[in-house]
């Protein structure tokens, strides 16, 4: 298997709590460190016992004495197994997760956070959610990347979190009472999904709240609407793209042709805290847009080009206006990119987040997976954006008090002031 992964795994959605009573929270309540483990450094893989095959067909069991896997690391994790055996002061300790920790932290010495070892179970969750289906409590999380700091960045109607009262905005500060800090998104994620009918308990950090929420969600099955669309006044249709997955290409189809066949007259696009997905996916979408040319191209480490284009035969004839913030990432950027260089749309909200590389995940053949950074991409015009992002032709911020207290969404009616200027010309 060798799917390539256009996703932000930094964030996956909306607002930043950015005030400095937060702040001055988060710096009292958030212990500063977290012991690794003396397992976490270890990056080799013991001898004979480790023969993974990868989709490429390179070995990994075969190295010279200049490799990782040599006579000095084989003895050095002989002997520090041996210490944990005879020394370490519980007897219970899981042999698996100590291999699998050997995995993953050499995927983590590379200091490189979009890549990633899978175990089996992480693997099945994973093919799970780009599907577009999980078990889980209906809300999307994210990281402040300024802070590092899980929060809920989106709460799915009608969901699990929804009904528990969760807000956009909360920071997570602990799940099942154990600190987040320290942990990646993946392991946040992983620690709030479970089994059908299971319950996590979450403490969180709210704005304007002294003290911490508790709460409990009860886990169930959630089917994720990757598409939503509304039709707005004056011929406006609005079409919500949440994240690329294998099923959004058909969800966004079927709500394009339902906006289009009210008549509308312009489209607005929300890309906003879409953290990104499946680059085919984003790929078939825009061919439902664009004209005839380049979506995007990427660049391997060997200067190997890969075009991705478009042959132009559904071109939009309506105008487009796209909603942009700073949790808008990689595939959203994509989309948001060939828009604004064929100068098709205009580009309303905030800059991107700036994430222009790619990912594709490895089978190892054993029930695992690897997923490595594996080149760089680039706008129709040229532009890698990786850690720049992409500027809004109409720069607007969202207000987040008349978002949460008002329901009042600022950038959303600043993007149809845009849309309706373009249909007056």
């Amino acid at each position: 298997m060798e799917n390539e992964i256009i996703e932000n795994n930094e964030l996956t959605e909306k607002q930043a709590v950015s005030d400095a009573e937060t702040e001055k929270k988060l710096k009292r309540r958030f212990i500063s460190g977290i012991i690794i483990g003396a397992f976490c450094a270890m990056f080799v893989f013991v001898a004979g016992t480790i023969c993974f095959i990868l989709v490429t067909g390179a070995r990994a069991g075969s190295r010279d004495e200049q490799g990782i896997l040599n006579s000095n690391t084989i003895r050095k994790v002989k002997l520090l197994e041996g210490l944990v055996d005879t020394n370490y002061y519980k007897d219970d300790v899981d042999k698996t997760a100590e291999v699998e920790g050997m995995y993953k932290g050499l995927i983590d010495s590379l200091g490189d956070p979009y890549s990633v070892y899978y175990t089996e179970d992480e693997l099945k969750e994973l093919k799970a959610v780009t599907k577009g289906v999980y078990y889980g409590i209906g809300a999307y999380v994210g990281m402040d990347k300024e802070r590092n700091i899980p929060m809920i960045t989106g709460v799915m109607e009608g969901g699990p979190a929804d009904e528990a009262g969760l807000m956009e905005g909360d920071v997570i500060y602990e799940v099942n009472k154990e600190s987040t800090q320290g942990l990646s998104l993946d392991e946040v994620v992983a620690k709030i999904k479970g089994e059908k009918g299971t319950s996590v308990h979450l403490t969180l950090i709210r704005e304007g709240q002294a003290d911490n929420v508790e709460v409990d969600v009860t886990r169930n099955e959630i089917q994720v609407p990757t598409v939503s669309t509304e039709l707005l006044k004056d011929g406006i249709g609005y079409l919500k793209i949440t994240e690329f997955d294998e099923i959004t290409t058909d969800q966004f189809t079927e709500g394009l042709a339902e906006l289009r066949a009210s008549n509308i007259k312009g489209l607005i696009i929300d890309l906003r805290n879409n953290p990104g997905g499946n680059l085919m996916t984003v790929c078939d979408i825009a061919r439902q847009i664009l004209p005839k040319g380049k979506i995007v191209y990427t660049v391997d480490r060997d200067g190997n080009k890969q075009d991705y284009t478009c042959d132009g035969s559904h071109q939009i004839d309506i105008p487009v206006v796209v909603l942009i913030n700073q949790y808008s990432a990689s595939a959203s950027e994509i989309l948001a990119g060939a828009i604004k260089d064929y100068g098709i749309g205009k580009l309303v909200g905030v800059t991107t987040f700036g994430k222009g590389i790619v990912q594709s995940v490895f089978d190892l053949n054993d029930g695992t997976a690897v997923k490595l950074t594996v080149s760089d991409y680039y706008t129709p015009k040229g532009f890698n954006i990786h850690k720049i992002g992409i500027e809004p032709d109409v720069e607007i911020e969202l207000d987040v008090d008349k978002a949460q207290n008002e329901k009042i969404d600022t950038q959303k009616d600043k993007a149809v002031e845009v849309m309706k200027e373009l249909l007056d010309k």
